[in-house]
């Protein structure tokens, strides 16, 4: 779930994954789980079978994603750490090598308030669900959530409390015609597809009768 939600389209998609929180309980053995599936990414022309990282859209979106990347590493005092896989010639191409960073409880870094648009999971620890929900809520966007858990309350209650458009329950890839898409704060406003959708092809009009 979480490679497809981070890793689709090299991380280019709007509605991408750019914080991962973990609990602090399992961040280790999750770190270890994520770093093996991403070591198996390959970077390449996306017409060739065994590529699964393509190109950036241009060398805008490279120099961003480098530069959010180094910023952050800048920024950290300890406890960040970037892993990189895949050491591949781009020979001035704009591939990004699939990386993980890890953050930890730092989420004050410039990742942090930033959309990536790139294939780099940005991971955080976390110790109660208040504090998760309050960490997904500290940004101006709010297009599309993910929550993983084996509590079906728990999902319920998370999923209302997120402050944005869309909510994936234990599901990485939530896409179909008929989800109405769009999302709060700075991420829009109106919503495509769907019933919803239809809205924004209609028009009011309101009637009064005087009785």
């Amino acid at each position: 779930g979480t490679m497809l939600a981070k890793f689709s389209n090299a991380g280019q998609g709007c509605t991408a994954a750019n914080r991962i929180m973990v609990h602090k309980s399992i961040y280790a053995e999750f770190l270890e789980k994520l770093s093996a599936k991403v070591a198996k990414l390959r970077i390449g022309n996306g017409l060739d079978r065994d590529v699964s990282i393509g190109p950036l859209v241009n060398h805008k979106a490279f120099e961003k994603v480098t530069s959010i990347v180094n910023s952050t590493l800048a920024a950290s005092s300890n406890n960040v750490e970037l892993i990189s896989f895949d050491k591949y010639n781009s020979e001035g191409r704009p591939f990004y090598r699939p990386s993980i960073l890890s953050c930890q409880e730092n989420n004050h870094l410039p990742v942090f308030h930033e959309e990536i648009f790139g294939p780099v999971a940005a991971m955080y620890s976390f110790e109660t669900e208040a504090e998760a929900v309050d960490m997904a809520n500290s940004t101006r966007y709010g297009l599309q959530a993910y929550v993983f858990t084996q509590d079906l309350s728990q999902s319920w209650r998370v999923s209302e409390n997120l402050e944005c458009g869309m909510v994936a329950v234990n599901e990485g890839a939530p896409r179909s015609a008929n989800n109405p898409h769009g999302g709060w704060k700075e991420s829009g406003i109106g919503r495509e597809a769907g019933h919803l959708g239809i809205d924004e092809f209609t028009e009011d009009k309101v009637i009064c009768f005087g009785l």
